[in-house]
């Protein structure tokens, strides 16, 4: 008796060679290294740094304006907390110049006009705190209505009563005024 037995079909049953070669590994090997090879990743795949944002238009009109209004409202706080101190503060005059370097900076924009105009503004803001502080004080001293006191002295009048003062501290808190307005404007346009 015979048996018969159908052979597999060719597709379904492995080869034995294939069976018994292993897979080569994907890494390189003696000869990869001999042969162009794709680019890897470079560092910059890595790093995966952004654009900086564009920097805004300069707008120097609109930077002079606001700081003109921080010097003027600067000057009134300045002559205020002198007065109720009954001195002056570097702190306070270096407050008044970053206050008027950053309205010109950030409102201005990278103008490089900007700082030098920080840096005056923030003298006059100084000053005129100053001699507010001297009308605040006079109205104090002779019991008359501040309005009375500049409306009577006049600027003029009250510009004499500092140069009489002639202290060295002034002069020094309005150069302290000028370097902060100027680095604060610098800064913050940056």
């Amino acid at each position: 008796m015979s048996q018969q037995i159908q052979p597999p079909a060719p597709d379904s049953t492995p080869a034995p060679e294939a069976a018994a070669t292993p897979t080569p590994y994907p890494g390189p090997s003696g000869a990869d290294f001999l042969q162009p090879q794709a680019p890897g990743p470079s560092g910059a795949d890595f790093l995966q740094v952004q654009a900086p944002a564009p920097a805004r238009p300069a707008n120097l009109g609109l930077g002079i304006v606001a700081a003109v209004v921080a010097a003027l409202a600067a000057a009134a706080a300045y002559g205020g907390i002198m007065n109720a101190i009954d001195r002056e503060i570097g702190y306070a005059a270096i407050g008044v110049g970053a206050l008027v370097g950053l309205a010109a900076g950030k409102i201005g924009g990278r103008n490089p006009v900007l700082p030098v105009i920080g840096a005056v503004l923030s003298v006059a803001s100084v000053f005129l705190g100053q001699l507010f502080f001297y009308a605040l004080a006079l109205s104090e001293a002779t019991g008359i209505g501040l309005g009375d006191v500049l409306s009577t002295m006049g600027v003029s009048g009250l510009v004499d009563v500092w140069k009489e003062d002639d202290a060295f501290m002034s002069f020094l808190f309005l150069a302290l005024g000028a370097f902060a307005g100027f680095s604060t404007a610098k800064k913050i346009a940056a």
